[in-house]
């Protein structure tokens, strides 16, 4: 996507400190910054797509995205979007990839405070970006990212599992189906050579994302828990808890 598609991609040179309000489902098409984004969701659950994959963030997580990265934001559930943008030489987390960081308390309260005044050029503002870049340098990295695969094989099997995540067939019945022409054990070093995970971690992460989505409309625990395949609504509150440090019914409190 970065060197094939870069020709006709929106280009925004800078990258905006700002706040705007999404419906749920609605997003930003793909366009890329010469500056480095941190975009975090106040309220609803954001992701970013490029052709590396997904990165999903609801309200305890911001999303790093790296200057010059082409990519496309969606809203799930009503979305309060609050972009920080960041000049190159500023870097505080020193990487050249998208990813999810943990979002705590004052970290939040320093994204909204920040996004908030945008035009402010006081010495005040220029005080609390360096609080920000320094909770940012110490916040965790987390790994909700959805690799997307590239190998058409992958792609096939992948396919079906993107269109019902419960499905709870194993890979070589789903790699049938799909007519990818590799067996489980292809299929299985795939995953982890191209996509960095096994096939029970990546369909694991899929279905994190979606329950992400679900709850986000207000879909309640039970029914996500269904609709994502985990066998009781306990095991996915234990996955959940796991993965975002609380429980799903937690998380859609307002």
């Amino acid at each position: 996507m970065q060197k094939n598609r870069q020709q006709g991609i929106r280009h925004t040179p800078r990258a905006a400190t700002s706040i705007r309000e999404l419906d749920t489902d609605t997003g930003i098409d793909p366009h890329r910054h010469d500056d480095h984004q941190i975009a975090y969701a106040g309220s609803g659950v954001l992701s970013i797509t490029t052709d590396a994959g997904t990165w999903v963030a609801p309200a305890t997580r911001a999303l790093w995205i790296p200057a010059g990265t082409v990519h496309e934001h969606r809203a799930f559930g009503r979305t309060d979007l609050h972009s920080v943008g960041l000049p190159t030489r500023l870097n505080p987390l020193s990487l050249d990839a998208p990813a999810v960081i943990a979002v705590g308390p004052l970290l939040r309260e320093l994204i909204l405070a920040y996004t908030r005044a945008p035009e402010d050029t006081g010495p005040e503002r220029r005080r609390l970006l360096a609080v920000l870049l320094d909770q940012l340098r110490a916040s965790p990295l987390q790994p909700l990212h959805l690799p997307a695969p590239a190998d058409p094989r992958l792609a096939a099997v992948c396919a079906l599992l993107y269109a019902d995540p419960a499905d709870p067939r194993g890979l070589a019945a789903l790699a049938a189906q799909a007519g990818a022409g590799a067996g489980e054990r292809t299929l299985s070093r795939l995953f982890r050579a191209e996509l960095g995970m096994t096939f029970p971690q990546w369909r694991t992460q899929l279905r994190l994302h979606r329950a992400l989505r679900l709850l986000a409309v207000g879909t309640p625990v039970t029914a996500v828990a269904h609709r994502c395949g985990w066998s009781s609504a306990s095991a996915f509150i234990d996955v959940f808890r796991k993965a975002f440090g609380q429980t799903p019914g937690a998380y859609g409190r307002p």
